[in-house]
């Protein structure tokens, strides 16, 4: 009887405490341990040959083919990615100012601020002083042009090239032709469509490149840190000191030639008033800007100072055309390996070739860059291949 009424309280004991489990939860229980169960989706079959010739074939197609797609369309987005180039190379050149202005106190963006309306501020004083009195000096020396070439007779030398090859008379005629019904800056550049279309391409890739420049400028350390997140914490550190050394080279780069075109610059100004030269001020200018375009910028500066001054005379052409060829030749030699040699500390040789090869691949955009591009392989050639080729 003890032991019947025993079983009976175990029996009730082991209802109470068995967990209840609703109705509604009972099908999501359901469906819990049928996912559990693990699907059958039969036998897996043998590994791809990948010593197949086919697969071979077939692999090489599709890589050729996805090659071809990317360098189309990086072809076809050339341009943009010219203007891309250009405004990180500006925003890497102008970061030292910005940093300048940090360490005096100001915020990030209140630096960036400082740098670019410092920047705007010299465009506009360029366009306020260069451009309108080297329009008016331009229209004047297309007026005066052919009578500067009949002038150039009345040398002894000149006019006996000409008796003898016809020199001058084939140039007269051929700037007559130019010149004639004053449309050569139309013909120049294709007709009034092309007037307009250059001038409003220029424009909107000036802007395009201000914006840019402004963006990654204020946003650079931003930029940088998210590009290191992709290198291995244990090698974060060195890519990080690689990573600011050479935007640290870019700065360089750019504040040492910014140097050299004002050095530049400060010689024409003297030169021309020294000589009396047309314009001195906006021919100064004008080399300030050409002193940025490597290898053929002091070309440029010195056909317009010489152009320009033939408006005075042939005398005083001859003079700024020497004396300019005179300090080419001092700043190539003199001024330029000391301020670079401070600043990016590779050779002469490196840089010709740099900027050689530059200009062939994408022009005057390409030398520019190329100069600061090369600084950095040597930094990384100097800190990362040479002293693993040491220890092996």
């Amino acid at each position: 009887m003890k032991s019947d009424k025993k079983q009976v309280k175990i029996s009730l004991m082991a209802r109470l405490n068995k967990p209840k489990f609703s109705s509604k939860l009972s099908p999501l229980l359901r469906r819990k341990v049928s996912t559990s169960r693990k699907e059958d989706f039969g036998k897996a079959g043998k590994p791809v040959n990948t010593a197949h010739p086919f697969y071979f074939g077939f692999m090489v197609t599709v890589g050729a083919l996805l090659a071809f797609t990317m360098l189309q369309a990086l072809a076809s987005a050339s341009a943009v990615f010219i203007l891309i180039i250009i405004s990180i190379f500006l925003a890497a050149g102008l970061n030292p100012a910005v940093v300048f202005f940090q360490n005096k106190g100001l915020s990030r963006g209140a630096s960036v601020g400082a740098v670019m309306g410092s920047v705007l501020l010299f465009v506009a004083a360029f366009i306020a002083i260069a451009v309108p009195p080297l329009l008016d000096q331009g229209n004047q020396l297309l007026d005066n042009a052919p009578q500067l070439i009949r002038d150039l007779n009345n040398n002894a030398f000149i006019n006996d090239l000409n008796n003898k090859y016809g020199v001058i008379d084939s140039l007269q005629s051929k700037i007559d032709s130019i010149i004639k019904d004053g449309q050569f800056a139309i013909t120049a550049f294709g007709g009034v469509i092309g007037v307009g279309r250059a001038v409003v391409s220029g424009l909107v890739s000036a802007i395009t490149i201000l914006v840019l420049t402004l963006y990654f400028l204020a946003s650079l350390p931003q930029v940088v840190n998210i590009g290191l997140r992709f290198v291995p914490i244990s090698r974060r550190d060195r890519v990080s000191k690689l990573t600011n050394a050479i935007l640290s080279r870019i700065g360089s780069f750019v504040g040492g030639q910014a140097i050299i075109a004002a050095l530049a610059a400060v010689f024409i100004l003297l030169m021309g008033l020294t000589i009396g030269m047309p314009y001195p001020g906006p021919l100064a200018m004008v080399v300030l800007i050409c002193g940025f375009i490597p290898l053929v910028g002091h070309f440029i500066g010195m056909s317009i100072v010489t152009v320009v001054s033939l408006t005075d005379s042939v005398t005083t052409a001859l003079i700024a055309l020497g004396a300019y060829i005179v300090y080419v030749q001092i700043e190539n030699y003199v001024i330029t390996p000391k301020i670079m040699r401070k600043s990016l500390a590779i050779p002469g040789l490196v840089t010709i070739i740099a900027a050689l090869l530059g200009a062939s691949l994408l022009g005057l955009v390409g030398g520019l860059l190329a100069v600061p591009i090369a600084a950095a392989v040597l930094l990384i050639l100097d800190e990362v291949i040479f002293p693993r080729a040491n220890q092996s």
